[in-house]
């Protein structure tokens, strides 16, 4: 059994049809490091948020980071599926993620500005890679991200309409 442990995670090559696997595998990860991002800033919008939006936005929030907890694995099993490795450093999401860390708590109206604006970038970069998708034949790694749009969208209309 102890020799069964001592298998080492590493790339495979996977041969389905789709071309263009390193780059959409590193979209992928892009995307997995912005959930991941994502789901704590959200979390911490959910611990931290004050004010008579209080229960709204902890509400809120919660169905989005249970959204965004299920999607970071969603992510990572597709560029496993790919034959890659997933990112498995804290250091590697923190760098590769276009979701940045506020340098201070703001108010209930700032926190979920900040997040709405985050939900907005992060579809930007997806649909990079949906494009990179698609061009390379990967219609499960598209149809996959452009879900993930869609609940992005959804929930950036939510943030903003809750900020006004």
């Amino acid at each position: 059994m102890s020799e069964a442990l001592k298998a080492v995670p590493g790339s495979d090559k996977i041969d389905t049809g789709i071309t263009g696997v390193t780059a959409i595998a590193k979209g992928l990860s892009d995307s997995l490091a912005d959930t991941y991002r994502l789901l704590f800033k959200t979390h911490a919008v959910h611990w931290n948020v004050e004010g008579p939006m209080f229960h709204s936005i902890h509400v809120l929030t919660e169905a989005q980071y249970n959204n965004l907890f299920k999607a970071a694995d969603d992510l990572a099993e597709r560029i496993r599926a790919l034959g890659r490795i997933a990112p498995f450093q804290m250091s590697e999401i923190t760098r590769m993620s276009c979701v940045k860390d506020p340098a201070k708590l703001g108010s209930a109206q700032e926190m979920v500005e900040d997040l709405a604006s985050d939900h907005e970038a992060v579809v930007r970069r997806m649909r990079d890679v949906i494009e990179q998708a698609e061009k390379g034949q990967d219609v499960a790694t598209a149809d996959l991200l452009t879900a993930r749009c869609a609940f992005h969208e959804k929930a950036a209309w939510m943030l903003r309409a809750t900020a006004k």
